[in-house]
């Protein structure tokens, strides 16, 4: 057989379905709760990648069955050059494996905590290339719900791509989608309020994060949940003191536009209107908007190749044996039998299922992707809860998500099974426990 790799003893069948033994395991770049990052290369392409990999157990233990099976088919509708894109999708009798776009200039919350300032010029190429890949997730009818900086990844030219689909959802022409998901101090007022939102908090999401890389702190601050919650919904917008500094007036504007509570008058949500109003505001008066999603502009800042541009420590713990090493291994359950499972197990088997980006085409899962029920019975009292520090201060960065109120009508639907833009996302009636996102 031509495609077959002879290495160690152990033969690669590369006309056969996806699996790690068509990777070599390079060096881990990242830790999530249950789910961790490591560099992998194609033995036959030699093309590398990033191997998001979670373990199944802990997936089960943190009831996440469903948010995975659901990031797994969101990922597969999604080919957008400023987002981090699936390329493959497989699983063992221990792990799901996530194979992306391997990123490695870091995340923004890296190069945050390191650079002193970044330049208004900077801030805007990105803020650019992030409206673009907002706009196009919306056509698709994702709402990501959890961008921060730790959910977007710079390339080694210096472009941005939006990553961890964890909580993102479909959402529905009927409905507004109430449950609270995503990190609170990124949270709309909507969001937080449970009042009823739209794919419009993404755009909100967006101007927390443009603040925080402007001013190297977000726009609303509080201690515990109800002080960050009482700031996001009511508190007053201030800039920092000597503003002009910092940016320009047309940054400003841009600012209170997307951090606008009426998310009907939200910038980039205005009915008729959407994302025209993002690339016709002042701020972009130079963007060649073409150019940009060709990637044919020169980024203004480029990582250090020379450094690395993620947290060491992360491979030292597999070197130490810390933690369990990723290795290659065969499946013992060649003839499996799912009656046997246990129902998330079962649900794992037979719904995170095998993606070649090379063999398969892309297709879209809606509306058969919302919600995706759990397997396991659970109860009303099983909310999840912002998580709290030791000294119950809040961790404003980490994500969350808890369940939904009862079914809120869409106010644009008028009752025939067809809606008015802005379209609406849709409820979830499934409990996750409360977790760190995996990057």
């Amino acid at each position: 057989m031509g495609n077959v790799l002879c290495c160690c003893s152990e033969p690669v069948d590369f006309d056969g379905e996806v699996d790690l033994y068509h990777f070599d395991l390079l060096r881990a770049v990242g830790k999530g709760a249950f789910g961790k990052v490591r560099v992998v290369q194609h033995k036959r392409s030699h093309k590398m990648y990033a191997l998001k990999y979670i373990e199944k157990s802990k997936c089960i233990k943190q009831k996440a069955v469903a948010n995975i099976i659901q990031e797994r088919r969101l990922l597969e509708e999604i080919d957008h050059p400023f987002v981090v894109n699936l390329r493959y999708a497989f699983q063992d009798d221990e792990n799901c494996y996530f194979v992306l776009d391997l990123m490695l200039g870091g995340d923004l919350r890296f190069h945050l905590d390191r650079l002193k300032r970044i330049p208004e010029d900077t801030v805007r190429f990105w803020t650019a290339e992030l409206s673009s890949a907002l706009s196009y997730m919306h056509k698709q009818r994702i709402v990501h719900r959890d961008l921060k900086p730790d959910n977007i990844l710079l390339d080694e030219l210096g472009h941005v791509h939006i990553t961890d689909f964890n909580v993102a959802i479909h959402y529905s022409e009927r409905r507004l989608h109430t449950s609270v998901a995503g990190s609170m101090a990124y949270m709309a007022p909507e969001v937080i309020g449970q009042t009823g939102y739209t794919w419009c908090v993404d755009w909100w999401s967006l101007g927390v994060v443009v603040w925080e890389l402007l001013f190297r702190k977000r726009p609303f601050d509080g201690h515990t949940a109800d002080k960050m919650k009482s700031a996001i919904t009511k508190g007053p917008i201030r800039f920092p003191t000597r503003v002009d500094e910092y940016c320009s007036v047309e940054a400003q504007d841009f600012l209170h536009g997307l951090l606008d509570r009426n998310y009907k008058t939200r910038l980039g949500c205005r009915k008729g209107r959407g994302v025209r109003d993002i690339r016709s505001h002042p701020w972009f008066a130079s963007m060649d908007w073409e150019s940009l999603e060709n990637k044919e502009i020169q980024p203004p800042y480029v990582p250090d190749r020379d450094k690395a541009n993620f947290d060491v420590s992360h491979e030292l713990d597999e070197f130490l044996m810390v933690e369990k090493p990723l290795t290659h291994s065969k499946r013992k359950k060649a003839n499996r039998d799912l009656d046997k499972m246990k129902p998330e197990m079962r649900q794992l088997e037979e719904q995170f299922t095998v993606y070649d980006f090379s063999k398969h085409r892309r297709k879209s899962y809606y509306p058969h992707n919302q919600p995706i029920a759990s397997n396991v019975h659970e109860t009303d009292t099983e909310h999840s809860e912002v998580i709290q520090s030791t000294t119950n201060t809040l961790q404003p960065t980490a994500t969350i998500i808890a369940r939904s109120r009862a079914c809120t009508p869409s106010p644009d639907y008028d009752g025939s099974g067809r809606e008015s833009p802005p379209t609406l996302p849709a409820g979830d009636t499934v409990v996750y426990s409360t977790t760190d996102a995996a990057s």
